[in-house]
């Protein structure tokens, strides 16, 4: 059985903001510096084999926090785990948008990665990771819209209704050819503090 641990990345400004990130790189603030630790002492008592990150610094930051609490040496950098590219859309707020674009800006073509290539690096993604690590518990560590993605191609039953928190727990499990969920948007390491 493979088990594949989900993580979102800790807290930004553009996060407090409420700015849509995308690819531009923006780096953890003090809060989501302390929520990579908090779920770093959280994760300290669980059986993680390998972490994979996104090169985007907000995930990099808090899988590399991750691991040095785990003693986990195997971080692999892999660009398919980069959140969903925003477009014209990334530095905004929902405000902005609205007064530049209108009301229906989603309608709009305005540079934004298609669902269609985001699940074809997803699938991907997780081809690899399953043919690789067989049997093992491997860590994901990436962004919020990419994992919602990932839920819509690999669990389409699931309905997954609530906002991921940073740094947020959620857990997949192979078997038989199925994933099940075990664990969604858990921030118990945070929520408890």
């Amino acid at each position: 059985m493979t088990r594949i641990g989900i993580i979102r990345h800790g807290s930004t400004e553009w996060n407090k903001e409420g700015r849509a990130q995308g690819s531009s790189d923006i780096p953890l603030n003090e809060s989501g510096l302390l929520e990579a630790q908090q779920l770093a002492t959280r994760l300290s008592n669980e059986q993680w084999d390998v972490i994979y990150t996104s090169p985007l610094s907000r995930a990099k930051t808090t899988a590399e926090t991750i691991a040095s609490e785990m003693n986990v040496v195997n971080i692999v950098l892999d660009d398919r785990l980069r959140e969903v590219n925003g477009g014209l859309i990334e530095g905004t707020t929902e405000e902005e948008r609205v007064a530049k674009w209108g009301a229906n800006w989603r309608e709009l073509d305005l540079g934004m990665e298609p669902k269609e290539q985001v699940f074809a690096r997803i699938l991907s993604l997780i081809q690899d990771v399953t043919e690789k690590h067989a049997g093992q518990n491997v860590l994901l560590v990436g962004h919020g819209s990419f994992i919602r993605h990932l839920f819509e191609v690999l669990l389409p039953t699931y309905k997954a209704e609530t906002r991921l928190k940073n740094t947020s727990v959620s857990n997949i499990v192979l078997s038989n050819d199925t994933w099940q969920c075990e664990l969604y948007n858990c921030t118990v390491h945070v929520d408890s503090k």
